[in-house]
């Protein structure tokens, strides 16, 4: 069984999310504030706290499938988390954001943007799709 750590990597928070192979499901933890070093040393204690391999990180790209800037953040960011030795995995995140706030909106959650929660539900989503894409290609 492996486990993944989902990562939304926004310009102010982390949105992040864990799941595994054997069940196929993400959950979203609680979203932690872009202070690079903090935030880089928070995901290493996650990751080794439950045992997680593999980071699954949403890349921002362009309505058109380009990389723009933010892309490139993302990627940076990938980098420092390989350096702690979690394999990293890009997947396409575009509109997550968007679709996690309609998801909430259909549960009657209207979380305030500081809170970070809409941020980790973006994360469960972007894990989620990596996860059903695995899953189809086993």
């Amino acid at each position: 069984m492996s486990r993944f750590l989902g990562i939304d990597h926004g310009t102010r928070r982390i949105g992040v999310a864990v799941g595994d192979s054997e069940t196929g499901l993400a959950f979203g933890r609680p979203a932690l504030t872009r202070r690079n070093e903090a935030a880089i040393e928070a995901l290493a204690e996650l990751a080794r706290r439950e045992g997680i391999d593999t980071a699954v990180i949403g890349l921002p790209l362009n309505m058109d499938g380009s990389e723009g800037r933010q892309a490139a953040v993302a990627r940076a960011f990938g980098k420092r988390l390989a350096r702690i030795g979690l394999a990293v995995v890009y997947v396409d995140e575009r509109l997550s954001s968007w679709e996690a706030g309609e998801r909430l909106a259909e549960a009657g959650r209207r979380p305030s943007r500081r809170s970070g929660e809409l941020d980790s539900a973006a994360a469960r989503i972007i894990l989620q799709q990596y996860l059903d894409m695995s899953k189809e290609d086993r």
